[in-house]
C-alpha cells in the first residue's frame, strides 16, 4: 500500500497497547480491534457508561455538521484529522452524498487505519478522497500532504473530532488549530468534538487515569470555556459549544436522558 506521498509503507501495529480509534471501534460495535482494546474499552465503559453514548453522539454530530457545511455553507473540501477506523457515515460519504464533487482528505497516525485506507478511498468519480498517514501534532506535515488533493484557495472544513483531547497543552492545541485553519481562506470552518470535563467529572477523571496508565499517548478533557478558546478568531455557528446531541438535532438524533460528556462546536473563519 502507498499513502498520498506515494511512498510504500509497511504498517507496524502494536496489538499490546490500546488505541483510541480501536477502542471507539469496539464501542461502536466494530470488529477492527484487539483484545487489549476491548479490555480497556470495557473497563472504561464500567467507569463511565455514558462514554459509549458519547461515541455514538459524536458520530451523529459529525454527519450533521458535514451535511450542514455542504448544504448550507457551501463547503466542498474537508480535511478530517484523526479520522479513526471506517464506520457508518464517514465524512466523504456524507459530503459526497450532498454534493458528489466534494474533496475529502483523511489523516490518522494509527497503522491499522492505514491498512483500511483503501476502504476510505472509495468515493465518487466527480470528487476526490485521499488518506494521509500523519500526526495531528505535526500540522505542517499534515498540510504538505493534504494540499496535494485540496485547493488552498477554496473554503475548507477542518475536522478535529475527538483528536485535540490528545493534545495536552492549550498552547500547542491553539498552535495546531491556527496552523491548519491558516492554510485556508475566509469561509473555511473548524469542526471540533471533545470529551467534556463538566459532566460526571469525578468519573471522567477516573477514566482519564485508567486510560493514561494503559496508553503511552495521554488524553485530557476540556471544559466548555476551554473548548470555546479553541475557536479564537472564528465565528461560532449557533448553538455554540454544546453537548453532542444538542448541536442542530434532526429527527432520529440520539436523545439520551441526560447530557453526554462530549462537547462539540462548529466555527467559521471570517
Amino acid at each position: 500500500m502507498t499513502d498520498s506521498s506515494g511512498a510504500a509503507r509497511r504498517p507496524v501495529i502494536d496489538s499490546s497497547v490500546p488505541h483510541s480509534a480501536r477502542v471507539w471501534n469496539h464501542w461502536l460495535g466494530g470488529r477492527d480491534n484487539y483484545a487489549v482494546d476491548r479490555e480497556v474499552g470495557d473497563r472504561l465503559k464500567e467507569i463511565v457508561p455514558e462514554a459509549v453514548v458519547s461515541a455514538r453522539a459524536d458520530r451523529e454530530f459529525l454527519a450533521r455538521s458535514v451535511r450542514h457545511l455542504v448544504e448550507r455553507e457551501g463547503v466542498r473540501q474537508f480535511l478530517d484529522v484523526g479520522t479513526g477506523l471506517p464506520t457508518a457515515d464517514n465524512t466523504h460519504e456524507v459530503a459526497q452524498a450532498a454534493d458528489p464533487s466534494c474533496r475529502v482528505v483523511y489523516v490518522d497516525n494509527d497503522p491499522l487505519v492505514l491498512v483500511h485506507a483503501r476502504a476510505l478511498l472509495v468515493g465518487t468519480g466527480e470528487g476526490a478522497t485521499d488518506y494521509v498517514h500523519a500526526d495531528v501534532h505535526e500540522p505542517e506535515a499534515v498540510l504538505e500532504a493534504a494540499l496535494r488533493t485540496l485547493d488552498p484557495g477554496q473554503p475548507t472544513a477542518v475536522v478535529l473530532s475527538s483528536v485535540l483531547n490528545y493534545v495536552i497543552g492549550d498552547e500547542e492545541a491553539a498552535r495546531i488549530v491556527e496552523a491548519l485553519m491558516g492554510a485556508f481562506p475566509a469561509g473555511s470552518h473548524l469542526v471540533v468534538g471533545h470529551p467534556a470535563s463538566d459532566v460526571v467529572p469525578e468519573r471522567m477523571a477516573e477514566l482519564l487515569r485508567v486510560w493514561n496508565e494503559a496508553n503511552p499517548h495521554p488524553m485530557r478533557t476540556r471544559s466548555r470555556a476551554e473548548v470555546e478558546r479553541l475557536f479564537a478568531g472564528l465565528e461560532l455557528l449557533d448553538p455554540g459549544v454544546v453537548h453532542a446531541p444538542d448541536w442542530r438535532p434532526e429527527p432520529g438524533t440520539l436523545s439520551p436522558e441526560g447530557p453526554v460528556p462530549h462537547l462539540v462546536a462548529v466555527g467559521r473563519k471570517p
